[in-house]
């Protein structure tokens, strides 16, 4: 008797079945999620000013209250620019998002022990302040690399200053130059002085515990170096990037 030829092999479902279907959904999600997701946000928020923050939101919670009011940066005073470019990132003009000479110097005093130093540029802090939560971990600071780079390429300076003065907490549920202004000066945040201006910037790693109207001792101390550095930033024309 003639032999049987062998019956075909079943094939494979086209692309792989319900587990391949589900690979790729997933490939997708991570897509979105982790990279098209941000990069249209960050090309959003270039023209949109960005409406929330998740400090914003935690600080509803706790009962601190909101005021802000978004102005754009040619309606801030230069001499706050000035000031927090002198107390938070004197070399913002000059680095692409990140000052590691900065970070150098801030992890050796912190290996010698003592007062923890932070290294992060004004663009880092925008970078967390926009789009991350609040507590320290090695997720966030990775994701906080991750957006700085976005902004610095999509954004420029300017824009990354204005969303930065914008956006900074400033006191209990005060949010922005223009409700730091009002509330701590009863002006416009484009009315600021120089030594008001050096005040606010006073307090932006502490604006819980320290108060621009009412200062204390520290930090009538610490803005009057702040306003001698801000002269120097004026002189040697290290704003250059965001004021013409």
């Amino acid at each position: 008797m003639a032999r049987r030829p062998p019956a075909p092999r079943a094939r494979p479902p086209a692309g792989g079945g319900f587990l391949g279907r589900a690979f790729r959904a997933l490939v997708v999600m991570v897509l979105v999620v982790g990279f098209i997701g941000p990069v249209l946000t960050v090309a959003l928020y270039r023209f949109v000013p960005p409406p929330i923050t998740w400090l914003m939101v935690q600080r509803t919670v706790e009962g601190r209250g909101f005021t802000r009011t978004w102005v754009p940066l040619q309606a801030i005073s230069p001499a706050l620019v000035r000031a927090v470019i002198a107390a938070e990132d004197a070399r913002f003009c000059e680095h692409a998002g990140f000052d590691f000479a900065a970070i150098r110097k801030a992890m050796a005093a912190n290996q010698a022990g003592g007062k923890v130093r932070g290294g992060s540029t004004i663009s880092q802090q925008t970078a967390k302040n926009v789009f991350l939560w609040p507590r320290r971990d090695w997720v966030r600071k990775g994701l906080e690399a991750y957006f700085t780079v976005l902004i610095e390429v999509a954004w420029g300076k300017p824009r990354i200053m204005e969303v930065y003065l914008n956006s900074i907490e400033w006191g209990p549920g005060v949010y922005g130059a223009q409700a730091a202004a009002r509330a701590n000066f009863n002006v416009s945040a484009d009315r600021l002085t120089p030594a008001q201006a050096a005040r606010l910037a006073a307090i932006v790693p502490k604006p819980l515990a320290w108060r621009a109207a009412k200062p204390g001792p520290y930090v009538k101390r610490r803005s009057g170096k702040i306003g001698a550095a801000a002269g120097t930033v004026r002189r040697d024309g290290l704003a250059s990037c965001v004021l013409t």
